[in-house]
């Protein structure tokens, strides 16, 4: 009888000890991760939400498996290179709602292939690279933001595949025309090449300061020439005042140094 109770007393301290070990495990992964973010499992995909918890870059500890990223609603103000290296397996990321105002060429590197939705909408951009999202497959949404209309914008939006229903939310800011501003920048690049205006100012100003040179090399061979002139001019003058011998010798020399 005694022996048949301490079988079950030792039975349940093993699974006591071994809960508290899987407890303390958790605790300490938890712990891992910044204050306010946590992993869940939603519809058979990974995800790891940080929203709202006033993060100001992308943390560094997020599970290498995540299938959906949330870090929406936060200061976050800047995406430096291979700021999501480590997650390969990345499907959605939302970073809506931060400060994002630059994104560095790379801070996308290694999601090419798996990303299919970047939402970036409500930040501070108002001028990115279209090379901060080379080879980049997802839908982005690029909408809420002070964009500057210029070339730079026009390159981006056609180099990127906008969200569906994304696009009436990029309004210029602000413009060279300031008529443009106020306004749905795919509607007013419907009328305005951004890029072929820069072309055309740059190609002014280039014959600009072509005509600049011209001219001065132009008043330069002119007041050359007119300074060997009189200068020719004043030695035939010197030659007339010399003895008539020497006056012929140096007369056929100066000609035809002249000529």
């Amino acid at each position: 009888m005694p022996t048949a109770q301490r079988v079950p007393l030792c039975l349940v301290t093993m699974w006591l000890l071994l809960h508290s070990l899987l407890l303390a495990s958790s605790l300490r992964s938890a712990a891992a991760f910044p204050k306010g973010c946590y992993p869940s499992e939603e519809e058979g995909l990974k995800t790891f939400r940080c929203s709202n918890a006033r993060l100001t870059e992308v943390p560094r500890d997020i599970p290498n498996d995540t299938n959906k990223l949330y870090l929406d609603s936060n200061r976050i103000p800047f995406l430096p290179r291979d700021a999501f290296r480590d997650l390969p397996l990345l499907l959605e990321l939302d970073l809506s709602h931060n400060a994002i105002a630059g994104i560095e060429t790379g801070a996308f590197r290694g999601l090419a292939e798996h990303l299919h939705s970047l939402d970036l909408s409500a930040n501070r951009l108002a001028s990115v690279s279209k090379e901060a999202f080379s080879n980049l497959k997802a839908k982005v949404n690029l909408s809420d933001n002070p964009w500057r209309c210029d070339c730079r914008l026009q390159e981006l939006v056609r180099a990127v595949d906008l969200a569906a229903g994304s696009s009436a939310g990029i309004v210029c800011d602000s413009s060279a025309q300031e008529e443009h501003v106020g306004k749905a920048f795919l509607q007013v690049m419907a009328d305005t090449d951004f890029c072929n205006v820069y072309k055309k100012t740059t190609d002014i100003a280039m014959l600009v300061t072509m005509f600049g040179w011209f001219a001065m090399v132009i008043s330069y061979l002119v007041y050359y020439v007119r300074q060997n002139q009189e200068d020719a001019r004043r030695h035939l003058e010197y030659l007339k005042s010399l003895p008539s011998k020497q006056r012929r010798s140096e007369e056929s020399s100066t000609i035809s140094t002249v000529v």
